[in-house]
């Protein structure tokens, strides 16, 4: 495979000052010290992402889950319950997990940033209509119960996000339960509420 340079230019940036605004803050790190880091000059950063905002917005939309999800849903349902909440959970948690400095960031970061909080919210937006889509698909041939597609959408993402969020906070509640367990207890309760 052909590696492309302005790509790869571009990830080693995001990469870069993913590291830096988790340890410092976004006003505690300067685009001269991300491109350093990186190992490319200021110049080189400006001239791929103009500004240190959409640097972060830009790694915030490549190392997040929305890409993966799109082609989870598209090509690996199976279209039993259990089966596809487990993968849909799996892989939001593996992802949310390799880059929880990015979602650290996210959270640490919005209110300072004009504009990034919209951006922070469209892969769980994306997420929920996904979701959605599929409990309808699913209600439709009579595989789930009559019930508020959207609010079961919200409910089922609010409840691995609070997982995936306790992780990467490393809350002791979660110190004795193995990710794969909790995946596998919260999908069978919530797969049973909904089956007729």
């Amino acid at each position: 495979m052909k590696v492309n340079k302005k790509q790869d230019t571009s990830e080693k940036i995001m990469i870069a000052a993913i590291d830096l605004i988790a340890e410092r803050g976004y006003n505690g790190v300067s685009t001269e010290e991300i491109a350093k880091k990186a190992g490319f000059s200021e110049k080189t950063l400006f001239r791929h992402f103009k500004s240190k905002q959409n640097l972060l917005e830009a790694a915030f939309h490549r190392y997040h889950y929305g890409v993966e999800m799109r082609e989870l849903f598209s090509k690996e349902l199976v279209w039993d319950l259990h089966i596809d909440l487990i993968m849909i959970c799996q892989n939001y948690h593996r992802i949310m997990y390799e880059n929880r400095k990015l979602v650290q960031i996210s959270s640490r970061e919005r209110d300072n940033l004009p504009g990034f909080q919209e951006e922070t919210h469209k892969h769980p937006q994306q997420l929920k209509e996904f979701l959605t889509e599929y409990f309808k698909e699913m209600y439709n041939n009579g595989k789930i119960i009559e019930t508020d597609i959207e609010k079961q959408a919200v409910a089922f993402l609010y409840m691995n996000y609070g997982i995936a969020i306790g992780r990467m906070n490393e809350d002791p509640i979660l110190d004795s339960i193995a990710i794969e367990s909790l995946i596998e207890n919260s999908v069978s309760v919530f797969a049973r509420g909904l089956t007729p």
